[in-house]
């Protein structure tokens, strides 16, 4: 591991990591979102995936766990976001069913991964609802 990773604690953690490709790959993805969505669903998307990160690692430079877990919840939320956003990206056309179920993956990973670290900052506290993209997807709108 660099030297720069033993000084940002969210470096090390999974669920940062996995928010981090969440956002590559919705960065990819909203790229060939036509123009008018520049400051729409596509900008939208981006900022949500990116709070996953910027959450996770505001969270991990608090004082106390139960600072940490309410970023965590933050995050969780954030990911669920681009969830919903890939559903009306798939109804706009913007991309492939394929795509959305790959966005959807990659945001049940953050979530599993955040509900995680949830449960190990409060662990009185019951964990993050995971129900939030457990349901049925439907296979056509």
């Amino acid at each position: 591991m660099p030297d720069s990773a033993k000084n940002f604690r969210f470096l090390r953690l999974e669920v940062w990591q996995e928010g981090r490709k969440l956002y590559r790959l919705v960065s990819g993805m909203v790229r060939k979102f036509p123009r008018e969505e520049a400051f729409g669903l596509s900008s939208q998307m981006r900022r949500s995936a990116r709070s996953v990160c910027a959450n996770i690692a505001e969270g991990s430079g608090r004082n106390s766990d139960k600072d940490f877990a309410q970023f965590v919840e933050i995050a969780y939320g954030s990911a669920a976001e681009v969830a919903s956003d890939a559903y009306l990206a798939f109804d706009e056309g913007y991309i492939t069913e394929a795509e959305r179920e790959e966005l959807l993956a990659a945001v049940e990973v953050v979530i599993a991964k955040a509900s995680g670290l949830y449960r190990k900052l409060k662990p009185a506290a019951e964990s993050i609802p995971h129900s939030a993209l457990r349901t049925p997807r439907p296979s056509s709108p």
